[in-house]
């Protein structure tokens, strides 16, 4: 229970970032299963509301990436990769996990506090 808290814990900016990237990444599913469900079984409304909702986070998360990059004092290729990073379906969780082990998301990742490595 003690790691659901914590994944709603939003005290940081690297904590808002990590939620929304993984909201995000739930919303593509959303949506992709969405899609199924209109092209393959023929569900034309089936889209309406994972397709809206998907836009309002997919919205969000360009924001918070524009935001924790000017809070984490990213350089452009890394925010730049944060924003490509929400095109393809999941590539939020990707950057996500990149950006920890680089070091690019401050107390989520292990390297000491102002280090990174080379991007």
């Amino acid at each position: 229970m003690e790691t659901m808290s914590q994944f709603f814990d939003l005290g940081s900016p690297a904590k808002r970032f990590r939620f929304v990237a993984v909201l995000e990444a739930i919303t593509w599913l959303a949506l992709l299963i969405a899609m199924f469900f209109k092209w393959v079984l023929g569900h034309t409304e089936a889209v309406a509301v994972p397709g809206m909702v998907h836009g309002i986070v997919f919205i969000a998360f360009v924001a918070i990436s524009v935001v924790t990059a000017m809070q984490l004092r990213w350089s452009l290729k890394v925010t730049a990769l944060a924003l490509v990073s929400s095109i393809p379906p999941f590539g939020t969780l990707v950057f996500e996990w990149w950006a920890q082990r680089n070091g690019h998301l401050a107390e989520l990742s292990d390297l000491p506090a102002g280090e990174t490595l080379a991007v």
